[in-house]
């Protein structure tokens, strides 16, 4: 390992602690350097914990086709992995440094490192030959300058510092200064004239040392031939030339011109111009040079990013017996051009990305570069399009973040395509785009929806079990699990759940039993839809299930109504009310209006009410009759489609006066009076006004005291419409009836027993059994009574729902004389 002098120990730990501080880490090693070497505790200076390297998943890329240098997961010291050789990367830069990369995951991090490959003098100085050959005429002047090839040395900065020596001989010594290119030319002076018959060759060492530790060398032997005759060599204008070309220069271009004299004349005058031999073989490739004109042209490709300088040695030799020649450098300064586009890179990616993901997430992290230098290497990057949740944030020195910049939702947009371009500042701008898809996880965040907040289901009565008689439907915008829906309803309403029941996938609702509207009218219940994602969301619809009523209750004549004998005291008028038939259908609507006639229509004496069921003489009854019982069949029926209907049959006896005294107690039947007929109506006439009226003035009492106690509650809701109170025209009928009616409902579990009355009237519209409306209603109260006075009947009936009791009296007038039924009503409500 390589020990540090104190004083540049503490040097460098500062430079490391600043650059650490501006985002990244710097290390160096000396080149050469073994397998092993400790190179730096990588893990500590990263601020990282050793023993969650490998949990967060340390790992280092470097941007080259070796790995030099390794990290020791297990105490975190980075060290050489293989040998570096400074000179095969880095050439004559001065600095040459080795980037590297590291990303730790859980939460993603990425640095940089920066490793300066420090040189060692590791190469000696060399000749381009190892001997060189100089011809020198003997009249040549003291103090003749003669240029000779420098040594090269690969190593930089001391390490390639060069001293010269030239071996100890009588006539030569070398003179070294500073040039314009601030370098060490390397000249032989002579100081003694030569005299070619003393000594026509001369054997001379020249010797190059470099500076570094330890010290270097290389030689080149130069044998110098004394030449007689031409003793003035070529002299170049200038000793050495500097030529700036931009590195898109088309081939054949002009250089430059060189310009060379010789002081002899004739033959000897005559110059030649040549590269050269120690000039390398490909910078012959990019530049030819004319022998006979000197100029310098383009054949080749300039490439700033390659080499930015240019060294040509020229040679301008004359053409005596004995060629003198002189010598002149051009260095040739590539310009860079904005020739290379700059390119981004995907050093890291984090997809698919989850929707709940917070603003500042770290999506990806990429990097760009531009080979060219200066203002044509400098790039901007952009994000494409900008209003995408997205934000590119700048790290260090071409370095971004990719984050997110707003809230995302995968039901909107479940994948975004990004374009980042990267664009330079030189002129024109070149550019280049990158794509990048990043897909948006779901989580569970939309809850299901029913496609409306309630449904409303008509079912007819008597289905068959199991039936299917709706499917709902509910649909959830996620995705996967998080858009499986189950449906189900609400165990805990044990009255439903032996009515209806709903398939768990498909949503489609049955019915587990016949339903009967006589028992059953309106099921209300919710179902639940959930689906299967972490944590479950659930969504709920409410569902009325109103049941349609069929025509399967035929009319049922009450026990007291099926046969009864009528005995009429002679003479009996036209139009004297026998008696009446109380009949009742289980039904509701259509199905429950009765319609009375005779089952044998003739010219008898009776005949029967079509809408009240009424018997009544229909012409007069005297003694000319006789005694014969007389049998009365009615026939009762519904209007329902099919018709139903039962029969109720009426034995109507013709006494004479002097019968009457024995059957007194017979004759006390409905319908029969021996009171004068006028006088009894007009005194029930006057009783019923009385109580009438004076019930009237009690309701209107009551009602406006209640009215100041509290507010009207809702009214009762049975099936699809309002059970509200009507009273029948002069077609209209009335029928009691003691079945039970239920509505099952998903918030209450209640159900009792009510008693109701019947009263339909053509011009006032119902439901059908198809759910269309027609004509007549449905009152639906807890119970009536009835009290008859003759001709003159009071009916009072209780209505009771949600704490209201409502009372509905009604007086009904039955003149003898006339069909006609009048109707009055009053309401109480407490």
């Amino acid at each position: 390992m390589l020990t540090w002098p104190k004083g540049l120990l503490q040097l460098f730990l500062l430079h490391t602690a600043w650059k650490m501080g501006s985002g990244q880490l710097h290390y160096s090693v000396l080149e050469e350097s073994q397998h092993g070497t400790f190179v730096g505790r990588i893990a500590q200076d990263l601020g990282l914990e050793v023993s969650e390297l490998v949990p967060r998943m340390f790992r280092m890329l470097s941007k080259g086709e070796k790995d030099y240098f390794e990290v020791n997961l297990q105490n975190g010291i980075l060290f050489v992995n293989s040998r570096i050789d400074r000179e095969e990367l880095c050439a004559k830069n001065a600095d040459c440094v080795l980037h590297l990369e590291v990303i730790v995951e859980k939460p993603l991090r990425f640095f940089h490192v920066e490793v300066e490959i420090k040189d060692i003098n590791d190469n000696a100085p060399i000749f381009s030959a190892m001997e060189k050959i100089l011809s020198m005429a003997e009249v040549i002047k003291t103090g003749t300058r003669f240029p000779l090839e420098k040594a090269s040395d690969a190593d930089i900065d001391t390490n390639a510092l060069l001293t010269y020596k030239l071996s100890s001989n009588n006539h030569f010594i070398l003179n070294s200064g500073n040039d314009e290119d601030k370098s060490k030319s390397v000249v032989l002076l002579l100081k003694v004239p030569l005299d070619r018959e003393e000594s026509p060759v001369h054997h001379l060492v020249l010797t190059a040392t470099d500076e570094g530790e330890p010290k270097l060398t290389g030689t080149v032997q130069l044998v110098i031939n004394v030449l007689d005759v031409n003793d003035n060599p070529p002299v170049f204008n200038q000793s050495v030339y500097r030529i700036k070309l931009l590195e898109n220069t088309a081939s054949g271009s002009l250089v430059i011109t060189l310009n060379a004299t010789d002081l002899d004349e004739g033959i000897n005058r005559e110059i030649s111009y040549y590269f050269s031999n120690s000039l390398p073989l490909d910078v012959t490739k990019l530049f030819s040079i004319n022998s006979d004109t000197g100029e310098i042209r383009m054949i080749g490709e300039l490439d700033y990013e390659d080499i930015n300088c240019y060294e040509l040695q020229i040679v301008a030799e004359d053409k005596g017996s004995s060629p003198l020649s002189g010598h002149s450098e051009v260095f040739v300064d590539v310009l860079d051009m904005n020739d290379n586009i700059p390119e981004v890179f995907v050093n890291s990616l984090s997809v698919p990305l989850p929707e709940d993901s917070i603003s500042g997430t770290v999506v990806a992290i990429l990097s760009s570069s531009d080979k060219d230098s200066g203002i044509n290497g400098q790039v901007t990057c952009v994000l494409q399009p900008s209003e995408l949740p997205f934000k590119l944030e700048s790290t260090f020195k071409n370095y971004y973040s990719l984050i997110v910049g707003a809230p995302l939702d995968r039901e909107q947009v479940a994948e975004y395509r990004l374009v980042v371009t990267v664009e330079d500042q030189g002129v024109p701008p070149l550019s280049s785009s990158l794509t990048l898809l990043v897909p948006i996880s779901d989580i569970n965040d939309n809850a299901p929806a029913f496609t409306q907040p309630s449904y409303t289901v008509f079912v007819k009565e008597n289905n068959p079990p199991g039936a299917h008689i709706f499917t709902v439907s509910a649909s959830d915008p996620d995705v996967a699990e998080n858009a499986l829906i189950t449906y189900w309803i609400d165990e805990n309403l044990w009255p439903l759940s032996s009515y209806i029941s709903v398939h768990s996938e498909s949503g489609k609702l049955y019915a587990l039993q016949s339903l009967d509207y006589e028992e059953l009218k309106l099921l209300e219940f919710q179902v639940r839809a959930k689906d299967a994602g972490m944590p479950t969301l659930c969504g709920n619809a409410t569902v009325q299930v109103f049941v349609m009523d069929e025509n399967d209750n035929a009319p049922v004549v009450s026990r007291s109504s099926e046969e009864n004998l009528i005995l009429l005291v002679a003479p009996v008028m036209p139009g004297h009310i026998l008696g009446k038939i109380h009949a009742l259908d289980a039904d509701s609507g259509y199905n429950a209006w009765l319609r009375y006639e005779l089952v044998e229509e003739s010219n008898g004496p009776c005949t029967v009410g079509q809408y009240s069921g009424e018997v009544s003489t229909q012409y007069s009854l005297d003694e000319s009759e006789g005694s014969k019982i007389q049998t009365v069949t009615v026939l009762v029926k519904d209007h329902g489609k099919p018709q139903l209907s039962t029969t109720a049959t009426l034995s109507v006896s013709l006494v004479t006066s002097g019968q009457t005294i024995k059957t007194d107690i017979n004759l006390q039947r409905p319908g029969e009076s021996f009171v004068p007929l006028v006088d009894s109506i007009n005194i029930y006439l006057i009783v019923a006004i009385c109580s009438l009226s004076s019930l009237f003035l009690l309701a209107t009492l009551i009602y406006v005291a209640l009215r100041c106690h509290c507010k009207a509650k809702e009214s009762i809701v049975y099936g699809p419409g309002m059970a509200t109170l009507v009273c029948a025209s002069e077609v209209g009928s009335w029928s009691y009836s003691n079945r039970h009616s239920h509505i099952l409902a998903g918030v209450s579990t209640e159900a009792g027993a009510k008693n109701d009355l019947m009263i339909f009237s053509p011009n006032i519209p119902v439901f059908a059994n198809n759910g269309e409306l027609r004509n007549g209603t449905e009152l639906i109260p807890d119970s009536a009574s009835e009290l008859v006075f003759g001709p003159v009947s009071l009916y009072m009936q209780k209505l009771s729902k949600d704490g209201i009791i409502e009372y509905q009296i009604k007086l009904k007038v039955s003149p003898v004389q006339s069909c006609l039924t009048l109707w009055d009503s009053v309401h109480l409500r407490f």
